[in-house]
């Protein structure tokens, strides 16, 4: 089995989170994510979920120097961005992307499907 990422691309323009959603749809929204959680549960499927916070509240660490220094706001500025993911353990691609399209179903939206990279042997 391989880990997939899920991913739930956001326009940096708007940075939509649940308190600016309208009521009426954020309800819809939790109930067909939950019910696609519950569905990834049963099939023993689901690692990790999460929705993240708009870039704008990112700190940033860069420890390329010889001392790491912080500065507030995210790393990379870019017309989308990360605003949820599931971490989910599937049999091959397919499998993943089927998984990936029930996530865009519930969502009314778009979702990324990658796999994470096998350690190699050394």
């Amino acid at each position: 089995m391989t880990l997939y990422l899920l991913s739930v691309p956001h326009d940096s323009e708007s940075e939509p989170t649940m308190a600016t959603m309208d009521p009426a749809e954020l309800e819809a929204t939790l109930a067909a994510v939950g019910a696609f959680n519950e569905s990834l549960e049963a099939a023993d499927a689901l690692r990790f979920a999460g929705g993240l916070h708009p870039p704008s509240t990112a700190t940033t660490i860069d420890g390329s120097g010889e001392v790491a220094t912080v500065s507030p706001g995210p790393f990379v500025e870019a017309p989308e961005y990360l605003g949820g993911l599931w971490v989910i353990e599937a049999a091959d691609d397919a499998a993943a992307i089927a998984w990936g399209t029930l996530a865009a179903e519930a969502l009314g939206g778009r979702v990324e499907v990658r796999a994470f990279q096998d350690v190699p042997q050394v």
